[in-house]
């Protein structure tokens, strides 16, 4: 009897892995285009971008970016005056911008990285130095949970997205899947988002 409930429970455990990774695998397919335009247009490593959207917003899963497209946790600042959903936070029921697109979200993320002065060392860094850009970001305060560089490194080797920065430098060969994303992005304008957004919410538990 003891037999069989544990494996009743690897199986278990098993099928919850499994269905997690497959998950994973969805959300970096469907937003890989947009990590290598922003590499392009900003220089946030797209390795990075992917593995702090797959862990901001659990791979898309959360019910943050469920109500709003908001896949960083970026909170309305003062004088924002678009739309936005209520969310606990650090504090209950706190404003996050809430985006028609999920790309939109991503440049946002992006602006915000590269226009405060803290995180300015990071695009001194080669872009494929992502256990560098980790451990920075951290050392700059983005995020509370001293874990965070390591659930970053872990996800990048885990689901090798790497490949999309060297992609995105010319070091690695595009699958064919993925030009006419690129190409679809593109053709699209940046839409502005009224009022930029304050620190993302970054508090990783």
């Amino acid at each position: 009897m003891r037999k069989i409930l544990l494996t009743i429970a690897l199986f278990t455990a098993l099928t919850a892995a499994a269905q997690q990774s497959a998950t994973v695998m969805a959300y970096i397919r469907q937003y890989r285009g947009i990590a290598i335009e922003e590499m392009h247009r900003t220089g946030v490593p797209a390795a990075i971008k992917l593995a702090q959207g797959i862990l901001e917003s659990s791979a898309g899963e959360g019910d943050l970016v469920k109500r709003s497209n908001n896949h960083f946790g970026i909170k309305c600042k003062t004088g924002y005056t678009g739309p936005y959903v209520l969310h606990d936070d650090d504090h209950p029921q706190e404003r996050f911008i809430k985006y028609e697109r999920a790309e939109s979200s991503f440049r946002d993320h992006s602006d915000f990285l590269k226009s405060r002065d803290r995180y300015a060392f990071l695009f001194k860094l080669d872009p494929a130095d992502y256990k560098g850009w980790a451990n920075g970001l951290k050392k700059a305060g983005y995020a509370t949970n001293p874990k965070y560089p390591q659930l970053i490194i872990g996800l990048i080797e885990r689901y090798n997205l790497e490949d999309y920065t060297l992609i995105g430098l010319g070091k690695k060969e595009m699958p064919a899947d993925m030009k006419p994303i690129l190409a679809a992005l593109d053709n699209t304008d940046a839409p502005q988002t009224p009022g930029r957004a304050a620190q993302p919410g970054v508090t990783v538990n």
